[in-house]
Order: structure tokens, then sequence, then C-alpha cells
């Protein structure tokens, strides 16, 4: 009979302990505008300059005098002189965006207009400041303009072009380092031959390294490492640069299972065994600094384990802000069963307005990629009924 786990630690608390080993990385760098989306910035943005830096008329139409146009309707119309500057009885041509003219101060839209020869006519009274944009009416010198932290957008990116920026100063992405473990293992560039039986393509490290992207991170995917302590003690310790260490497979209790009480002699094991289902076999450790992720070879497994403690892990690395996920209310089409004690993880797929739990072992991958999201169940209570609503979670 093989090991078997010490204890199982529920989520949170596992989380908690993991959150206390490590801190959020304090190094920074300047990156071009042109490449800061997703990014994180790493100090406030204060505005050196008003945005516009001038007052612009805000529609296509006349400049003029609002004073001018008192009275003004379709059928009591104000004629103007047409000029190339803008005083008592006087109009003045515009484009939107345009240097609104000295003297003008509004701007009648071109559709309360008709122009006859050298005249218009002005169809509708305007008061001071319509159609017109202030300067500092987007953004005010010395204004406020994004928090230290902020997650930067493409619509971000335009807000700082225009304060005359090119670059923004953001926190650097944590360096994620995958490890994947196993005899059974074969590599990729092998893909075109069939693998004897009992071995397998290795798969879980492309996409963990993926998710770490996704997620902000930079993964450096190292080369598969045998099911030996030794091999595995000089793989982490050729990659302690690394801002987190993931070993993929290895962490449950089998014979060739090494990967957690090779971190324990490295550093601190602080979980082995986590209340969630798939991905109980789960253990996180620390080594100095350097948090340290074992994640359970059974894909589906791996996954769970990349969403409850990888994805959080690089936020906080990274302070990188929590995005709320998209959640649906949807009506369950087949009851779905859960053990008490774990969190469940369950895949589903959209069937109308309802959904359906999928059907799956932890080894089974393809069960996540048909997967459109997933339910989580609480460990108190042992499932859901056939047309109950729930919360549905979108698998990224």
């Amino acid at each position: 009979m093989g090991r078997i786990f010490k204890e199982r630690t529920c989520v949170d608390e596992a989380l908690e302990l993991f959150f206390e080993s490590f801190s959020s990385l304090s190094h920074t760098e300047e990156v071009p505008l042109e490449a800061c989306t997703g990014r994180v910035l790493a100090e406030p943005v204060i505005s050196g300059r008003d945005v516009p830096h001038y007052r612009r008329a805000a529609m296509d139409g006349y400049a003029v005098r609002s004073s001018d146009t008192s009275g003004a309707s379709p059928s009591n119309p104000v004629f103007l002189q047409l000029s190339d500057c803008v005083e008592e009885g006087t109009a003045m041509w515009v484009h939107t965006g345009a240097v609104l003219p000295e003297g003008a101060d509004a701007v009648v839209v071109v559709e309360d207009t008709v122009t006859a020869g050298n005249m218009v006519e002005i169809r509708a009274q305007v008061h001071p400041g319509k159609n017109v944009g202030q300067a500092g009416e987007d953004i005010k010198k010395e204004n406020l303009v994004f928090k230290e932290g902020h997650l930067l957008r493409p619509c971000d990116a335009a807000v700082l072009a225009s304060l005359g920026l090119d670059m923004a100063k953001v926190f650097r992405k944590p360096v994620v380092v995958v490890i994947p473990t196993g005899d059974e293992l074969v590599s990729r560039e092998k893909a075109g031959q069939v693998p004897p039986p009992g071995m397998v393509l290795e798969t879980n490290g492309l996409m963990t390294a993926l998710y770490v992207e996704k997620w902000g991170g930079v993964p450096r995917h190292t080369g598969i490492v045998p099911d030996r302590p030794e091999s595995i003690k000089e793989a982490i310790e050729a990659n302690l640069d690394a801002d987190m260490i993931l070993l993929s497979g290895g962490t449950s209790v089998g014979k060739r299972d090494h990967a957690p009480e090779v971190v324990e002699s490295l550093g601190k094991l602080l979980v082995h065994g986590v209340a969630v289902s798939p991905g109980k076999p789960a253990a996180l450790g620390v080594i100095g600094k350097t948090p340290v992720v074992c994640l359970p070879g059974y894909p589906v497994a791996g996954l769970v384990a990349l969403y409850f403690f990888v994805r959080p892990g690089i936020r906080k690395l990274g302070s990188i802000p929590k995005v709320p996920e998209f959640v649906f209310r949807r009506r369950l089409a087949a009851k779905i069963s859960s053990k008490i004690g774990y969190v469940n993880f369950v895949r589903v797929v959209f069937e109308g307005d309802k959904i359906r739990p999928l059907t799956g072992k932890a080894g089974v991958l393809s069960s996540v990629a048909k997967a459109d999201g997933y339910v989580l169940v609480p460990e108190n209570i042992e499932g859901y009924e056939e047309g109950q609503e729930v919360d549905v979670f979108l698998i990224e």
C-alpha cells in the first residue's frame, strides 16, 4: 500500500499559508505604450498638462458669440456675416476639434444653419460653452490619472499618450519556471511518433506555461526531469533565480512521487494534500523566498491546482489586481453529486439556457477542452439537484 497524506488542508487555509510565505515583487521596468496592455503601473500617473490644452470646437459648425444668437429659431433666424474671425455680428466655420477662434464662446452645429452667399442663417440659440470643449475638460494639469497598481488596458494607453507620454513604469512580470517530471513522459519533439505503451507525450508543461503567460507571468519551460529525487533537486536548484517554481507530476503518494519531499529537503513544505477534487495531491512550499507549487500529474487535477494556487500566486507576485470573473446563473440539466469535505471542480457544457455536467476522470484532459465552464461545489454540501440554479465560471 502506498503512502497516505498526513493531512488534507482546506483550500482557503492552503492559499493563506501559501500567500504568507512570499512577498510581491518590487522590481520595475519601463515599457513603451505599445506594449503596456495587461501590465501593472508601478507608480501613480499625475498629469503634467491639461487635456485638451486648448479650447476646441466639439462639433462641425459655426463659431459665434452666443449673445448674437439670442432668440434664434427656425421661424425667427438670426443672420450673421461669414468671416475669418469672430466679433459682434460675425460667424466663422470650424471643424470638430479645431481651435475655437478668439472672441467666440459657442458653436452652432451645421444642422441648425443655412448659408446664403457671405451670410449664415442661425436657426438655434446657443448659450456660452455650447458645443465647446474647454481646456482641461478631459484631464486637468496635476490631476491623478491612474493610481499605482492599475492594470493597464488599450484605452489607458491612449490616455497616457494624450499626456505626451511614450513609456509606462510597470512592475516586472514574474518569471515562472515549469518543470515537468516523470519517467513516463516523452518530449513533444517526438510528437510525430506514437509513444510505446506506458509512455505519454508531455503536454502538462505546455498547458501550464501557456496559463502562466495568460495570467501575467513569463514562463520558462525546462526539459523533462526523471522521477529521481536527485534529478528533481538539481532542476529546482538550477532555477532558484525564478520568482516561482512549478513542478508538474510526482506529487501524489506513489513510489515514484518525490516532488514534495524534495521541496521539504530544500525549504519548507507548507501543504501536501488539499481538500479539492480533482487536485487533492497538490503541494505548496517555499524555498528561500521562492514559492513552489507541486501540480498533480493528472491533467484536470493539475489544471485545478493552477486555478486555485498558481493564478493567485502570479497575481500576488506581480501586484496584478484581481479582475472579476464572468459568472452565469444557469439551471442544471442533470444532478451533480459531490463528496462532503472537498471543494468539487465540476466541468459543464451549455445546453441552451441550461448546463450539463461532464463526466470524465482527472486524467482525461479532453474533458476540459470540451467544457464551456465549471461549477464549484462547496465542501459542506453533497451536490446540486437537477433544475437547481448554480453559478457557472467560464474556463479560460
